[in-house]
Parts: C-alpha cells; structure tokens; sequence
C-alpha cells in the first residue's frame, strides 16, 4: 500500500518595509490565504529605509531563496522604487503594494508623486495619537469585566471566556480608537436566557461572539489542561447557553472560529453603524 500524501512545496515569503510592516504583511496574507497546496514561510523586515538595509535584506531574501530551492516572493511596502529595486536583486518575485494605484492617481490629481520615506508615520495628528491610548486604557481597564461602568463604552464585546473577546478590543482601540469592552458570561450568567442585569442598560452596544466548541476546548485545555473549564461538556454547554442567550435577546453574534481579528472588527463597526477611519 502506498502513501499518496505529499509534502506542499515550500515558498519563503518577505514582507518588506520602511515602516513597521504591518500593511505589507496584512496585504501579503490576504493574498496568499487565496492559494492552497503550498506551505508558505513568512518573515517580515521593518524599516529598509536606507540602502544599507536594503542591501542586508537583499542578501537575507537570497539566502532564503537558496536554502529552499525555490524563488522567494516579496511583499513591498516601501515608497520609494530605487529600494524595490536594490530588492529585485535578490531574484524574488517582487510585488510592490503600491505600484497599481501610483499612476491611475498621478493622473487623476495631475501631479506626481513624492516618495518620501516615513510621511505616512507623521500624518497621526496628536489628537489621534491620545484617542488611540485612551481607547487602549478604557480596553484594559475594561477587561473581562474587571469595570463594568460601560457608559463610555462604543462597544460591549459579551461571550463566553476564551471566544477572542480581548484581542478584538485591542485591536479595535489600536486601529479605530474605540472604547471596546468586554464580558466575559459566567456559569451564573448562564443560568437564564435573559441578559445578566448590568448588560441590560447598554443593550444598542452589545455585540455577541461566539466559537465552535471543539475549538474552545483546545484553546482552554492549553490555558488549564485537564481542567472542568477546559472539558468539552463544558465548553458544549457554555457556547450553547450563550448562543440560547444572545439569538433570544436579539444581540448580533459573529463565530470567531474561522474569522480573522479585522474581519470580526469590521462586522461589527458595521452592525452597531460605528463610522470610524482607521489609524
């Protein structure tokens, strides 16, 4: 009997950037989620921002490329082209993030562009600034029901422990400076199929997430293995009640199991119609 089972080729994937990277990688991953059959291996390199950088990760990329066997690809988001350039040399695919919208702009404002290193970095005005570590406070302070005064609240996250209620706050406060809250729903919680008391004044800023159960016992077990938080009876019983809870109180509820931080964020700015620019 043979084993058909075959190993995915690999593909060493770079995101580049003379900032932090993060746009590069975001844009990168959504590209490479929409191929199957590969194993893909992904570094980032922040700040190129000089051509001695770009030199070190030039040589880093080539390396990659010959340790693999395989051509690495590049996802750039530095602004000036002579740095995409100098990383062409490595023999990459290089995708540069910008490149099909630089023309059609250039010819719709009439001007040409100016790359310059770092401008996007000081366009965050310091209003912005202090609205993005007021909001991260009021996400920390407001965790896991640690403070339950929610009238400042934009957003109440309500699920059960371990659903992802924490890392969407963060990144709701980071990236749009929104007061997000969490809560986490107790076993007395869920007892009823009515909203804990304290919920219920902030109903128009509830939003329900939930999770596959079979997930939520991997992620428990990791947190407390072999624990009766952790079991699977546990887990089955406390996403049903929930799920029992919110669909009865006509709370919006988005599964978290197979839904990445920005989509959930973006679903729910768009159920509770928070209209925010993202920093």
């Amino acid at each position: 009997m043979t084993d058909d089972t075959t190993t995915p080729p690999i593909r060493p994937v770079f995101y580049v950037s003379d900032g932090t990277g993060i746009t590069a990688e975001t844009i990168g991953h959504s590209l490479l989620t929409q191929f199957v059959g590969f194993r893909f291996v992904t570094d980032r390199i922040p700040f190129v921002d000089t051509a001695d950088k770009a030199r070190e990760a030039c040589a880093e990329i080539q390396r990659a490329g010959e340790a693999h066997g395989t051509r690495p690809i590049v996802v750039s988001s530095c602004v000036d082209p002579t740095m995409n350039g100098m990383l062409a040399e490595s023999g990459a695919l290089i995708l540069d993030v910008f490149a099909p919208f630089i023309s059609p702009m250039e010819v719709e404002l009439g001007v040409a562009r100016e790359s310059r290193v770092g401008r996007a970095h000081g366009m965050v005005d310091f209003d912005t600034y202090h609205r993005r570590i007021n909001a991260m406070n009021f996400a920390l302070t407001h965790d896991d029901g640690m403070a339950i005064n929610y009238d400042e609240a934009d957003v109440i996250l309500v699920a059960v422990s371990r659903a992802g209620k924490t890392p969407t706050c963060v990144y709701l406060a980071l990236h749009y400076g929104l007061r997000a809250a969490n809560y986490p729903l107790t076993e007395e919680d869920l007892e009823s199929d009515r909203l804990p008391p304290r919920l219920r004044p902030y109903r128009s800023k509830l939003f329900g997430l939930t999770i596959d159960p079979q997930r939520l016992h991997q992620i428990r077990q990791e947190r407390r293995p072999n624990s009766r938080y952790a079991q699977m009876e546990t887990c089955k019983r406390e996403v049903s009640a929930a799920e029992t809870m919110l669909r009865m109180e006509r709370i919006p509820v988005l599964s978290t199991t197979y839904t990445s931080i920005e989509e959930i964020s973006s679903r729910i700015l768009e159920e509770l119609n928070l209209n925010r620019e993202m920093f």
